[in-house]
């Protein structure tokens, strides 16, 4: 059985999202971050990434991990990209060079995207992109967010996924990493294909009732 450990408002989403396109059975353990607690080593605390317990599946203290019978894995993109090369299908690589384009892609949006795009997320879940203050920062991040933006915009011009013509795990784990520069209009008015593409990859059924759970959460 497929052990998923996190919480729904934290990269796990991606995992989540991935097990719901699956069809995946799984143990949810509802491990939350320390960050969000007074004091997440007191007695009796709620199950954190401090806590010893998780620290014996992740020395890192980072959701999400898995235990897939027995297989401790962690690493977002590093967990999908198995799942998704594990139980085969239309988001599989077909072949070593599909495999390839979805390593690259996921890389891609770790290193080039997620730390800026993060900035805009936080302003926005911390009510600033609605100051002035808030918007001087979205713009000074878009800029920096700009040139990697516009290799997505330019090889989602030519088609509707990232490889092979079709939604594949990397469409899914790169979406998530973008979706933490929605909420700045400017930014994705600037890129249509993208927004086009990151609404298709958000209309899917699984992606829909994974933020229907993940808005449900209780903290």
């Amino acid at each position: 059985m497929l052990r998923i450990y996190g919480v729904y408002k934290s990269r796990a989403t991606r995992t989540f999202w991935l097990a719901g396109e699956l069809d995946l059975a799984f143990e949810h353990v509802p491990v939350i971050q320390a960050r969000k607690l007074a004091d997440p080593l007191a007695p009796g605390a709620r199950l954190n990434t401090r806590s010893p317990e998780f620290l014996a599946v992740n020395p890192m203290g980072a959701i999400p991990s898995i235990d897939d019978d027995g297989l401790k894995l962690h690493e977002s993109l590093a967990i999908n990209l198995y799942l998704a090369k594990k139980h085969g299908g239309p988001l599989a690589p077909k072949d070593l060079t599909e495999d390839a384009l979805m390593t690259q892609w996921s890389f891609f949006a770790a290193t080039e995207i997620e730390l800026n795009a993060l900035k805009i997320s936080t302003a926005n879940a911390e009510g600033r992109l609605g100051t002035d203050a808030g918007k001087a920062e979205a713009d000074a991040v878009s800029r920096l967010l700009k040139r990697s933006f516009g290799v997505l915009e330019q090889q989602l011009a030519a088609q509707d996924y990232l490889v092979g013509g079709r939604f594949t795990v990397a469409d899914l784990n790169v979406a998530e990493i973008v979706r933490y520069a929605q909420p700045y209009q400017p930014l994705m008015e600037e890129h249509p294909h993208v927004t086009a593409w990151l609404k298709r990859c958000q209309d899917r059924p699984a992606f829909k009732a994974m933020w229907q759970t993940r808005a449900d959460e209780q903290e």
